[in-house]
């Protein structure tokens, strides 16, 4: 058949499902239409029958039948200029196996509802030698600054995922908090469940685990603290600090009806992820630091805190 295409496997894209390659190759293409394909046979694996779910091995010869109109790939091109500058500027380290961003509060990583600029959407502009653009393997929050990390390959994606999934990975927040905690380091174990759109502190609740130290104070009114999350819940950090008696400042979701806004710095969510452990990965030494945003360094500039070294 005239335009029939045979592609070989290549070996990072080893193990990956028929369909997941046809929705990255061919994003026109429908499921309907992949499904219809693969019953008339018009898409073999080594000249056999293959299923959506088939897992794809390196060297393999893929049967591709006529698709130029389900290519459609996007193209740097549509990424406008100044969206692939302003992403690429948040570029705190890159390597072959992974890019770093320095994310600015108030940047969604993903689409949703009203939603038009987030990182996801700008990824293309970070493909540079790669032929497939970095991928998302953990989320901060939208109004969260700091570390984001991508995997610039599915390979790394894959052991990066897992690594975020299994807490092997030690992340390190820092927060603006009104008051100071009891102790100046501890643990926080309380169970979390979301109620009402919010997470709360709930007795039969999924287990989170966090640990905290106070790094500095500005009398008994703020503290800066050294946040590091042990387990994966949404807004963990955040809601634990609330249930400790010290909500982050800018926070209106869990600073209760008692919102604090001091008119001497801006009305931003007080939450960094500062520093990232990588060295599990690489098997050495490697600890990644995002800079403060200006808006959290000009605060602790205000409240007269620093980090200390």
């Amino acid at each position: 058949m005239s335009g029939v295409k045979i592609t070989k496997i290549k070996p990072e894209d080893d193990g990956i499902r028929l369909n997941r390659w046809f929705l990255r190759e061919y994003p026109s293409l429908s499921l309907g239409r992949l499904q219809k394909l693969l019953r008339t046979k018009q898409i073999k694996v080594d000249g056999k029958k293959a299923e959506s779910s088939t897992r794809l091995c390196a060297g393999q010869e893929l049967r591709i039948p006529p698709l130029d109109n389900e290519k459609a790939k996007k193209t740097d091109n549509e990424v406008n200029a100044k969206d692939a500058e302003y992403i690429q500027s948040m570029i705190i380290y890159k390597d072959e196996r992974i890019i770093v961003l320095n994310k600015p509060s108030g940047l969604a990583v993903q689409g949703g509802t009203n939603t038009s600029k987030h990182i996801d959407g700008m990824l293309e502009a970070l493909k540079f030698e790669k032929e497939e653009k970095p991928k998302l393997v953990h989320r901060i929050d939208k109004d969260t600054s700091g570390l984001l990390v991508l995997a610039r390959d599915r390979k790394n994606a894959e052991i990066l995922t897992k690594a975020f999934r299994e807490h092997g990975l030690q992340k390190t927040y820092l927060a603006i908090v009104r008051g100071c905690p009891k102790l100046s380091e501890g643990e926080i174990k309380l169970p979390l469940e979301k109620i009402d759109e919010k997470m709360q502190v709930v007795k039969d609740g999924k287990k989170a685990h966090t640990l905290y130290k106070v790094i500095d104070t500005a009398g008994k009114k703020f503290a800066l603290i050294e946040a590091s999350p042990l387990t994966g819940r949404t807004h963990q950090i955040r809601a634990h600090l609330e249930a400790l008696g010290t909500p982050i400042l800018g926070d209106d979701k869990y600073f209760g009806s008692e919102r604090l806004h001091v008119k001497e710095i801006s009305d931003k969510l007080y939450l960094h992820a500062y520093k990232i452990d990588l060295s599990d990965i690489y098997n050495k030494k490697t600890v990644i630091t995002a800079k403060l945003p200006k808006h959290f360094a000009e605060a602790c500039d205000f409240l007269g805190m620093e980090i200390k070294k």
